[in-house]
């Protein structure tokens, strides 16, 4: 009887572990209306909600962000502005090292204020905690339940200090971006209640339904797709809008995304570009001679989605606007805000590109900014660079690889003792330059040396395979190794835990070359404290090639050929073992050079020891 009761018990414990761990997300569906006064910078907001607990957890609170509470004298934001004033963005601080925010007017500050909140009809009692509202529910959201809330709140509308906010400094009237009451993401690590400190987001996948009553002179560009053309200006020629008590009312719609944002301003011009089996692109600017580059960016922008969706995957929306508006270019979902005034076609195309690819890595595959802010903004600094190559052959004349500035970048910074490890919270390192590097940097890097490790063709397998697979979901970087280990058979582990919870380095050498009867004994050394595999480019006095690969013990695996330069596979490194030796079987005067990693893909911090001869 014990026995029976121990497999039963042993049993339910198995079932339970994989209930735990099956992968689930909620859903949040947003029914807008929203009523703007202009004159005011201030407007009216009523919404109902769908939300959908598809989790095994029973949800007794609840909570909703509200950022721009953060835009008030003494906020969080504020306090940390006032920290980092030596490495802050100067447009968020003054001229004499203040934060911007401390001296807001009370006309000026940014606040969101509930003036009702209902479940299922019931009146429930909340808090804010600055950029957070805790609800304490009327009754809780049982495991795979559904439940609705209704919301009424005022906003005011900050001048633009941080992406958000009125009159930004090319005139743009309207940057409206975290401007609404937005569900906070719940998931098997929790509620995600991050503070507005600055940085990055993480938002619940629904659908949006929104109408906006604004000005008649005005127009909206925002990330849906716009339901009433007809009645409003702008989008379609010889259009009469609509007009009710001197309002237009703009209807947008957008599915399967995270979040939504607009802007708006009289001064507005709408062109689209139609990509073939693709979405419909939308350019929302001010018409001057600071933005003439708009017009001529159309065909690298065509060319840009087609090779996105050749490299990464198919865009998956019906549209996409890029809209002139916020403080320098900032993602959100089906659109970006960017600074419109540029002073070349190529520095407003990159911006574009970048902001672009952030649909792939942030709003597509949604993981979460406040936490590993890299797998964002690396893994777009790694496209949006892959991308000014291709269409752009200038861009990277003469380097080695498209990523090449970002490697030297890093090997430069991290001599300066300012590097943080890359996986500390978004809002948590100590500078701007520390985060920067981390994310930016260390994230492109980190996929640039995956591109390394495995080989170029291993590699665009496994980004296409994690797209497809995590697309529309909430992917951590375990779930990205996890593809990265099954397409390319190596144990990558090591790779991950040194890149994501260390600032160690790599540093590999050639330590001798000698004469060895008919042959020539190569001696490598490892120098630094972070293992790596290895190539070893071997070029011939006859000008013939080879590489020689040396892969780690610990990844079991050898990577394929990935050039035309035949690849020949030699013995495993042990990671614990300083020096390697092997043999070419030439004598020294018949070899031109020797170099550890020709493509300069690997952060070595002394390249200088690469190369025989010196």
């Amino acid at each position: 009887m014990k026995k029976i009761f121990f497999i039963c018990f042993l049993t339910l414990g198995l079932l339970s572990n994989s209930q735990i761990n099956k992968y689930y997300q909620q859903q949040a569906d947003y029914k807008m209306n929203i009523d703007v006064d202009v004159k005011n910078y201030q407007y009216k907001g009523h919404q109902q909600i769908t939300y959908t607990n598809n989790s095994q957890d029973t949800l007794s609170v609840f909570y909703f962000h509200l950022y721009w509470n953060a835009f008030q004298p003494n906020s969080m934001m504020d306090q940390k502005l006032q920290e980092l004033n030596k490495t802050a963005d100067k447009r968020m601080i003054t001229g004499e090292g203040k934060s911007r925010i401390s001296s807001l007017k009370s006309n000026e500050i940014g606040y969101q204020k509930i003036k009702s909140l209902k479940q299922e009809g019931i009146p429930v009692t909340f808090t804010v905690e600055e950029t957070i509202l805790k609800v304490q529910l009327a009754k809780p959201i049982l495991p795979h339940t559904t439940t609705h809330f209704e919301m009424e709140w005022t906003s005011q509308i900050p001048p633009v200090i941080r992406r958000a906010g009125r009159n930004n400094s090319e005139g743009i009237d309207l940057t409206m971006t975290q401007w609404y009451p937005k569900v906070v993401e719940y998931d098997y690590e929790g509620w995600h209640t991050f503070d507005y400190i600055a940085r990055e987001f993480q938002g619940v996948f629904g659908n949006y339904d929104v109408t906006i009553a604004i000005d008649k002179n005005y127009i909206i560009g925002a990330g849906g797709v716009l339901q009433n053309p007809k009645d409003v200006k702008g989008y379609l020629a010889d259009t009469q809008p609509v007009v009710k008590k001197n309002k237009t009312f703009w209807h947008f719609k957008a599915e399967n995304i995270h979040d939504f944002a607009w802007a708006a301003d009289p001064d507005y011009t709408v062109d689209s570009i139609s990509i073939k089996n693709g979405p419909l692109i939308y350019l929302i600017y001010q018409k001057s001679k600071q933005t003439n580059y708009w017009e001529e960016s159309k065909p690298y922008i065509k060319k840009y989605f087609s090779l996105m969706k050749e490299n990464f995957g198919a865009y998956p929306y019906p549209t996409y606007s890029f809209i002139q508006g916020g403080d320098g270019g900032m993602e959100y979902g089906m659109c970006t805000m960017i600074m419109g005034n540029a002073k070349s076609l190529e520095g407003l195309a990159d911006l574009m590109f970048h902001e672009a690819s952030h649909s792939w890595f942030q709003h597509i595959l949604a993981s979460n900014e406040s936490m590993r802010a890299w797998m964002d903004e690396g893994f777009t600094s790694y496209a949006e660079h892959l991308m000014m190559a291709k269409i752009f052959p200038d861009y990277v004349k003469n380097y080695p690889n498209p990523h090449y500035n970002s490697v030297e970048f890093y090997t430069e910074f991290i001599k300066t003792r300012q590097e943080e490890v890359m996986g500390i919270f978004s809002d948590h390192f100590l500078t701007n330059n520390g985060y920067s590097v981390a994310a930016y940097i260390k994230g492109e890097l980190f996929l640039v040396q995956l591109e390394y490790i495995v080989g170029r063709q291993t590699f665009f397998k496994i980004m296409k395979n994690y797209f497809e697979t995590w697309k529309f979901k909430h992917p951590t970087d375990r779930d990205f190794i996890h593809i990265a280990q099954k397409i390319s058979g190596m144990d990558l582990k090591w790779y991950w835990n040194y890149m994501t919870y260390t600032t160690r380095t790599i540093d590999y050498a050639i330590k001798s070359v000698e004469k060895e009867g008919k042959t020539t004994k190569v001696t490598l050394e490892n120098l630094g404290n972070f293992p790596m595999p290895i190539d070893v480019n071997v070029t011939y006095s006859d000008g013939s090639k080879q590489i020689y690969n040396i892969p780690l013990h610990m990844m079991h695996n050898y990577k394929k050929q990935e050039s035309e330069v035949n690849q020949k596979n030699l013995p495993y490194w042990k990671w614990t073992q300083k020096e390697y030796e092997f043999s070419l079987n030439v004598s020294p005067e018949k070899i031109k050079s020797i170099e550890i990693d020709a493509t300069y893909r690997m952060a070595d911090i002394n390249r200088e020891n690469n190369i025989y001869p010196k």
